[in-house]
């Protein structure tokens, strides 16, 4: 499956001597910071880059903003730079081995950005590798793109927003977590459970099959089928990493203006 979001493995593979594709390699583990940049280094897609969601993907924990604070543009937009990523014309491939959790932070921030040329890998680095195609350990050097941010500041709201508008007849707040956390019978890393009131709980693993690839386009469409897109739709998981899986599946079903709530559930409980 490729379409302006989505590249296959087969794709990629044809296109990683294109001077106008840069691959990032997105891969990170919330129970160990340290293994994606490790699993980098020990192999990779050739020719791919890595930013580390703690590290590059957010910016530093404070009272408020919740665990994965949205990142310094100036400073995610340097890195990007120094990847090869020119503005509006380089298209940024993201992969990942998690159902995409990670890849989707980073598609969504650079159109967030203002840089809509970027694409998740379907199936991520473990379709790459099933397929039989080459890794490789060799780190890229020598890169220098300019990238320049056009912050698109309608593609996210803040806690204060969601609070004053979550009641209203005109919005639909999704809960991405699963449902035994949404649900609040289960709550493995926040210090409380549950949920906003008024959300919806739409879990970001269903976009994906068990293997990471992503379901078919009519298939994305139909999941949303009960959400009315004349209301405004805001996304939220627990630090803002997930619901990005979530905003993907909706823009591939053709719902391309929903938000993303970026301090989410752990932003909200520290009020």
């Amino acid at each position: 499956m490729n379409n302006q979001f989505i590249v296959s493995p087969q794709w990629l593979l044809e296109n990683l001597n294109n001077s106008q594709v840069v691959i990032v390699d997105c891969r990170f583990s919330l129970a160990d910071a340290e293994l994606g940049k490790k699993q980098y280094q020990a192999n990779h897609i050739p020719g791919s880059y890595y930013l580390d969601l703690n590290q590059d993907l957010s910016s530093h924990v404070q009272e408020h903003g919740g665990r994965h604070p949205l990142p310094n543009t100036t400073e995610l937009a340097e890195k990007l730079s120094a990847t090869g990523v020119n503005s509006q014309r380089t298209l940024v491939v993201a992969y990942d081995d998690s159902r995409l959790a990670f890849a989707s932070r980073l598609w969504w921030l650079l159109r967030y950005l203002g840089h809509e040329q970027v694409a998740v890998l379907d199936g991520g680095f473990d379709r790459w590798q099933k397929a039989g195609y080459t890794v490789t350990d060799i780190i890229p050097t020598g890169a220098r793109g300019i990238f320049i941010p056009q912050i698109q500041k309608d593609k996210v709201v803040d806690f204060t927003y969601v609070k004053n508008h979550k009641d209203s007849l005109d919005v639909v707040l999704v809960d991405s977590r699963e449902g035994e956390r949404y649900r609040g019978e289960r709550e493995p890393i926040d210090k409380i459970a549950g949920h906003i009131p008024g959300a919806v709980n739409y879990p970001w693993q269903e976009i994906t099959d068990t293997f990471g690839c992503l379901l078919p386009p009519s298939e994305q469409s139909q999941h949303w089928q009960n959400i009315d897109t004349n209301k405004e739709i805001l996304v939220y998981c627990g630090s803002g990493v997930t619901a990005c899986v979530n905003l993907l599946s909706l823009a591939i079903a053709g719902i391309p203006t929903a938000k993303l709530y970026a301090g989410s559930w752990s932003d909200w409980i520290s009020y």
